[in-house]
Order: C-alpha cells, then sequence, then structure tokens
C-alpha cells in the first residue's frame, strides 16, 4: 500500500518564504511523477508543480520563478520539497502532494496526502 505523508506549511507574512515536504512509502514498482497541488477556498484544486522520473519539472504559471520543487532520496526515499519564495495572498490555500506510479506493472496507483495548510498573510 502506498502513503503520502506531508510536513511543513504554516503561517507566513507577503513576501516570505516557506518549504514544505512530501515523502511516499509503500511498495513501489515505479513512481512516474510526484508533486504539488492545491485548492483554495471556493475554488478548483490546481497544479502547483510535480516532477516526472526523468527529473523533469512543470510548474503553473502563476508560480513560476519563486517556487522550487525537488526531488530527493535523502534523508528517506521519494521525498519531494517545495521551496515557495515571495508569497503572495493568493497563494493561501490547502496544498496537496500527489504521488502517481504503479504498486506492480499492472497496478498503477495515484494516492493523495492529506493537505497542508499554508496561509499567507500579514
Amino acid at each position: 500500500q502506498v502513503q503520502v505523508v506531508e510536513s511543513g506549511g504554516g503561517l507566513v507574512q507577503p513576501g516570505g518564504s516557506l518549504s514544505i515536504s512530501c515523502a511516499a512509502s509503500g511498495s513501489f514498482f515505479s513512481i512516474n511523477a510526484m508533486g504539488w497541488y492545491r485548492q483554495a477556498p471556493g475554488k478548483e484544486r490546481e497544479l502547483v508543480a510535480t516532477v516526472n522520473s526523468g527529473g523533469g519539472t512543470n510548474y503553473a504559471d502563476s508560480v513560476k520563478g519563486r517556487f522550487v520543487l525537488s526531488r530527493h532520496n535523502t534523508p528517506v526515499p521519494n521525498m519531494v520539497y517545495l521551496q515557495m519564495n515571495s508569497l503572495k495572498p493568493e497563494d493561501t490555500a490547502v496544498y496537496y502532494c500527489n504521488v502517481r506510479g504503479y504498486s506492480d506493472p499492472r497496478s498503477p496507483v495515484d494516492v493523495w496526502g492529506q493537505g497542508t495548510q499554508v496561509t499567507v498573510a500579514s
């Protein structure tokens, strides 16, 4: 069973920085992509940033140049970090980690974390 554990988040002033991380654990055959999505009150969930198995990244236009997503295998395997800089009030949302891949060659997985709140306010 694949599980996703998120950490980080909290309250930060506009213009500040914050990082959130996510670790995927369990039995994997492969992980195709990991990343972050967010959902603000009254809005649909939207992509923030993802990284694929080859290291390629994809960012929402609204965060390009401000957010950096990186994938690591230490201190535990299958971790992603989202460094958020120059934060704006409109970045306020619940941020969800997502992992897509296969638990075995015939069983795709698409797992979401429980979400972590990021609030940008003075």
